[in-house]
């Protein structure tokens, strides 16, 4: 045999076994996404996936697609925080991550020099960012709000968007319009 003819023939070999294991990788990476593990985070939140039951915690927690842990450490706050340093925080985190607005004046801002061995902070800003602080403090309020509904009411709280009670016949109840 001639030397081209051998290595035509190699390279031929090659791409064979070459093809074959990128089709059982594709076949096995096909098998392995069909059977996900027990723990393993899909497309969807760990703790949203887990808020199944009735509870206004759990129906909140689907509707702002945020446990109300995720929202306090976004936020960077404890959840026995008053509103105030929630709102603190979050009006920070927001302006932080907004893009940078128009000087009032009709000069242009200099550009950053650089320094010996340091690389200028360029401004920017991240709406996804934005839209998770907005997202937190949505849901920390909502929490607030019902949890002070609880405290007014002694009955038990009703979910986010349900009907309201019934007026009661005498007209002294929770549902009763004042004359």
């Amino acid at each position: 045999m001639s030397a081209p003819k051998i290595i035509v023939q190699l390279v031929v070999t090659g791409a064979q076994i070459l093809g074959k294991a990128f089709y059982e990788a594709g076949k096995q990476a096909v098998k392995n996404a069909k059977q996900a593990p027990p723990g393993a985070i899909t497309s969807d939140v760990a703790g949203v996936r887990n808020a199944t039951s009735t509870s206004w915690t759990d129906k909140l927690t689907r509707e702002h697609r945020m446990t109300l842990d995720e929202a306090h450490l976004i936020l960077n706050t404890k959840k026995e925080e008053e509103l105030e340093r929630v709102l603190r925080n979050y009006e920070h985190l927001f302006k932080m991550n907004s893009p940078a607005s128009p000087s009032s004046s009709s000069e242009p801002t200099p550009t950053p020099r650089p320094t010996a061995g340091k690389q200028p902070v360029l401004p920017s800003h991240s709406h996804y960012l934005q839209s998770k602080v907005v997202r937190a403090r949505e849901r920390i309020e909502a929490e607030l709000k019902i949890a002070q509904e609880d405290a007014a009411s002694p009955a038990t709280h009703e979910a986010p968007g349900s009907a309201p009670p019934p007026p009661s016949e005498g007209g002294t109840g929770p549902g009763s319009k004042p004359s």
